[in-house]
């Protein structure tokens, strides 16, 4: 609990509207979208300005109380859990877009703003913002960039840290920084922009993003391949690549995502396929549209497709998109406890990495769906349990362990764009060695040296013991 001077000098910053410590609120911020972790605050502030969360953070500071900063805690990482308590520092209030500018394609927002809500603006406006995170109805910007949100396009727009080219920033000390700028082109010194993109609210806290905006492209086409045998989806998503074409979009669907997919949705695909592709190509001429669709489904044709087909308008599209995009939410209606992973493997390693997850959990029985982005080797490995079985639970947990493992074996990573939070720290070391967890700390303590800013994030008290794979 805070003492009462600390809650007075908190509410004297923001009024006492702005600070809350009742049970509801405090509950309502003990938790994120990672099932199964809770852990409740001292207290939920919500700042309206960059002086007032510098000015909160100086309090905090003084007081050494640890920060969580939170967008809308859609994350899957455990990332804005408190778990040693304090203060979770509410972004909400901070969601204007402060200025477009239709000279430098680029945009100022806060963080607080609501990503859907910020990439409709800009559409109305003819320019394009390419991060399309699956909760992006709901996520904040500044949370997108406090975990480098991904998203369908990443393949050919990239994700969240090609587009942030500035920022202003409060630091552990409550100073201000401002990193970047309206700039194509800026060496002075270390990235300070990048290496914030993605630090979890570790190293500070983001009060304002300046975002590179580019044209649109004019053309859409999408299609959906389907195949009986999984290694000819994998080809195909290696061929396409080849072939020197990159789809605007390239996903991937096993089974038995499929069949919950297709009763969520009521798109009548056919259940007896092993693996489908959803591909989508942009461009600014429909003539090159037309043409890389066409030699998509010859590749797809060649690499025995037993189906394929090319959406006849915009709306039989969007039906297709939306259908990939409710994946989760499909899943999550099997049973009470869904837990959403991610790994990445290189592209040719697609099929190799579906086929070690369909092993691990046959082995450890529990059930688990692969879907994700085929087009860059991002793979969510969803596990539909319970938990109130912890013995269940505690088959899913060395059941992911393993496809960690595997993904590394494979040239991959343990996270794709999930992040870290509590949930990977665990893994870390096995990413990054022992030598890149030392780098890491040395960041860490030099941005937030009493570990106040989201600590116990990040850096796991114990490095989880690799896992031997024995296969049969």
């Amino acid at each position: 609990m805070l003492e009462e001077s600390v809650k007075r000098e908190l509410r004297a910053i923001v009024g006492d509207k702005y600070y809350k410590d009742d049970n509801e609120t405090l509950v309502t911020h003990s938790y994120d979208g990672t099932p199964m972790l809770q852990s409740l605050p001292d207290g939920v502030i919500y700042p309206g300005s960059t002086q007032e969360v510098s000015d909160i953070v100086k309090v905090l500071a003084k007081h050494r109380i640890p920060i969580v900063s939170r967008g809308s805690g859609t994350n899957l990482c455990g990332g804005t859990v408190p778990t040693e308590g304090g203060i979770v520092m509410v972004m909400h209030r901070m969601n204007r877009i402060l200025e477009v500018d239709l000279e430098n394609l680029t945009a100022i927002v806060q963080p607080g703003l609501n990503t859907k809500e910020f990439i409709t603006h800009v559409e109305e406006l003819g320019l394009f913002y390419p991060p399309d995170p699956s909760s992006m109805a709901i996520s904040t910007i500044g949370g997108n960039i406090a975990e480098c949100s991904g998203g369908l396009r990443g393949l050919k727009y990239g994700t969240t840290k090609d587009y942030v080219i500035g920022l202003e920033a409060v630091l552990a000390s409550g100073e201000i920084i401002r990193t970047g700028g309206k700039l194509m082109k800026d060496v002075a010194g270390y990235d300070l922009t990048k290496l914030l993109v993605g630090s979890e609210g570790t190293l500070a806290i983001i009060t304002e993003a300046t975002l590179k905006l580019i044209p649109p492209p004019k053309y859409k086409k999408t299609m959906l391949a389907m195949y009986t045998d999984i290694y000819g989806a994998a080809r195909t998503v290696s061929k396409i690549i080849e072939n020197r074409i990159i789809p605007a979009t390239l996903e991937f669907l096993d089974n038995p995502t499929i069949r919950v997919v297709d009763d969520f949705a009521k798109l009548g695909l056919p259940l007896d396929m092993a693996a489908i592709l959803l591909i989508e190509q942009d461009g600014a001429e429909e003539s090159a549209v037309e043409r890389d669709i066409a030699l998509i489904t010859r590749i797809c044709e060649e690499e025995k497709a037993a189906q394929v087909s090319v959406a006849q308008n915009q709306d039989e599209a969007l039906k297709l998109l939306t259908a990939r995009r409710s994946a989760f939410t499909a899943l999550a209606r099997l049973r009470p406890t869904t837990i959403l992973e991610d790994a990445t493997v290189p592209r040719s390693k697609i099929a190799d990495m579906v086929l070690e997850i369909n092993r691990i959990a046959q082995k450890y029985n529990v059930q688990i769906c692969t879907f994700g982005h085929a087009g860059d080797g991002n793979l969510h490995p969803t596990a539909t349990t319970d938990a109130r079985d912890p013995e269940e639970i505690h088959r899913v947990e060395e059941a992911f362990a393993e496809i960690f493992e595997a993904a590394i074996e494979l040239g991959g990573t343990i996270t794709g764009e999930h992040g870290v939070g509590l949930v990977k720290a665990p893994y870390l070391e096995w990413k990054v060695g022992k030598a890149g967890i030392d780098v890491m700390r040395g960041i860490k303590q030099a941005f937030d040296p009493n570990n106040l800013l989201n600590p116990g994030k990040m850096f796991a008290r114990e490095t989880r013991k690799r896992v031997v794979i024995q296969r049969g």
